[in-house]
């Protein structure tokens, strides 16, 4: 337990007196009477509350317990052990440890001599206990602050209800609380510390030579293949050198947790993964750690869960994974990088019509129109009063992207931009999940190709799935819709929670680490910025 220097007089101030403090310090003068005032409460209360004063609400909140410390007096050890702990152990979390300063806090303790060195500790104190129960809770960054198209609405402790905690006697309880309880978090934790203690080993090894190889093969490469699938976790240790079946299926394993093809081949994507470092994946396993702090909110018994990065939409119900579907997200280019955000799923449109976005129009469609009036010819030209014009009519050639008048529109049809239905969740970027007439995409490996909204492989039976909880006939009603030819809207009777995410790390539905790749660049900024904040990784490679 924490030692005190030697104990010093709990100081006693009325609630009059406080006020006169604290006032004096929130306004910076300290006139004649309020320094006589001053003059006669001891040392630690004058340098708390002054310190204090800095933050109404400490200030508000040691005025209304009268300056009675939380952390310095002699009664309270078990409570400033506790925190000390918690503190020395942030770590653990992946939240930069020398942010709190426990150790240069336990040092001030052993060392304070004046209770007006006591009073500045006090508040040091509850600072970094402010801090911490933020950091834990919510996330170390500002996701904004690192890029815009990360729109979260962060979940916040209001400090009040954190100082309060501090009088409870169950504040250990309560430290424990704040991280996330999400069965990924606590996966992400166990792969934080396995992948620290592989890299203190010396890492998984020697990396492979640049060379395909294939089931059949033999020699070193197949055993340093072995290898590295060995310590990375994906195979037993043996001492053959051949690429027989078992190896075989190894890779395969090693592929789907990395969201390659399962062909068993090394070729150049695979060779690339399994080449990257232990510190390299800890980094991805930090900053899924933050991102799960982002979203440390209730997410819904029910919802959809689209990993932008595993190209990818899930629904889950109390915690299962009831439907998936490969999806296809926004190009990695500015503008159209899919964002991510929480919201809710409240209808489903059938047979759409595609209003084409006025950056598509302008940018992309108007060009060509140009040259060719007939351009694009299965899409319609509106005007301002939404009639269709006939486009021979049109001069094209004297309009620029700034002052083109009209929209552009495609009806209902199977070769709809939508395909044959979208899934409305209305924001601010016109994102949604639609269906698409262009089914080869999703055969590929990466499948970032959209304009940003995402599209669907198996659009229908996730029609089914959203409908199922309100008609016993999901499949029908769908079908009514689509077979009347008619655009129209099928209503969620109970809205459904939609939440765009972006994880590089995470486990799957066994436990199993899965790595993806940093599609947008979003992991590799806020990484340094968690880097720039203090949190650590190891640097050893291999």
């Amino acid at each position: 337990m924490l030692e005190l220097a030697p104990v010093f007089r709990r100081p006693l101030l009325s609630a009059a007196l406080a006020l006169t403090v604290w006032g004096g310090a929130m306004a910076g003068l300290i006139d004649a009477a309020q320094a006589q005032t001053l003059a006669q409460i001891s040392p630690f209360t004058q340098s708390l509350a002054v310190a204090a004063s800095e933050d109404k609400d400490l200030a508000a909140f040691y005025a209304a317990r009268n300056y009675a410390p939380l952390w310095t007096g002699p009664e309270d050890a078990e409570r400033r052990t506790t925190l000390l702990a918690a503190l020395s152990r942030a770590g653990d979390h992946g939240l930069p440890v020398q942010h709190y300063s426990a150790g240069a806090l336990a040092d001030a303790f052993r060392s304070a001599q004046t209770e007006g060195d006591r009073g500045r500790l006090e508040l040091r104190m509850t600072r970094a206990y402010l801090d911490y129960v933020h950091d834990l809770h919510s996330g170390v960054l500002d996701p904004k602050k690192i890029d815009s198209t990360i729109v979260r609405d962060l979940p916040r402790i209001d400090p009040a209800v954190a100082l309060a905690a501090l009088t409870s006697p169950y504040l250990a309880d309560y430290l424990d609380s704040l991280a996330p309880t999400s069965p990924a978090y606590a996966q992400l934790l166990k792969a934080k510390l396995r992948l620290e203690s592989q890299i203190a080993a010396g890492g998984w090894g020697a990396t492979l030579p640049a060379q395909v190889l294939r089931p059949g093969a033999s020699g070193d490469a197949v055993v340093a293949l072995r290898d590295r699938l060995a310590a990375m976790g994906f195979l037993s240790r043996s001492a053959t050198r051949d690429f027989d079946d078992t190896l075989q299926k190894a890779v395969q394993r090693f592929q789907i947790a990395h969201g390659l093809e399962p062909d068993g081949i090394v070729d150049e994507l695979t060779l690339a993964e399994l080449n990257i470092a232990p510190s390299e994946r800890l980094k991805s396993v930090l900053v899924a750690l933050e991102r799960e702090r982002w979203i440390n909110i209730d997410l819904g018994r029910r919802y959809v869960w689209v990993n932008l990065t595993d190209y990818t939409a899930k629904i889950l119900e109390d915690g299962k994974e009831t439907f998936s579907t490969r999806a296809v997200i926004g190009k990695e280019v500015k503008d159209q990088r899919t964002p991510e955000f929480s919201d809710e799923i409240e209808y489903m449109v059938v047979n759409p019509s595609w209003s084409v976005p006025r950056s598509i129009a302008t940018k992309e469609y108007l060009p060509l129109m140009k040259r060719n009036p007939n351009a694009a010819g299965h899409l319609q030209i509106v005007d301002r009063n939404g009639r269709v014009v006939n486009r021979g009519a049109v001069n094209f050639a004297k309009y620029t992207a700034a002052n083109f008048p009209f929209s552009m529109r495609q009806p209902p049809s199977d070769g709809n931009a939508l395909g044959l239905v979208k899934f409305m969740f209305p924001n601010q970027w016109n994102i949604y999940l639609h269906d698409t007439p262009s089914k080869s995409l999703f055969d590929r490996e990466t499948r970032a190709f959209s304009h940003g909204c995402i599209r669907l492989a198996r659009p229908f039976e996730f029609a089914y799935e959203l409908l199922a909880a309100q008609t016993d006939d999901p499949q029908g009603t769908f079908q009514r819709a689509l077979d009347s030819g008619r655009e129209q809207a099928l209503k969620l009777d109970t809205h459904l929670p939609v939440h765009l995410v972006y994880f590089t790390a995470f486990p799957d539905g066994r436990g199993q680490m899965n790595y993806r790749r940093d599609v947008y660049g979003r992991d590799a900024l806020i990484y340094d910025a968690l880097h720039a904040a203090g949190v650590e990784t190891a640097a050893q490679e291999g």
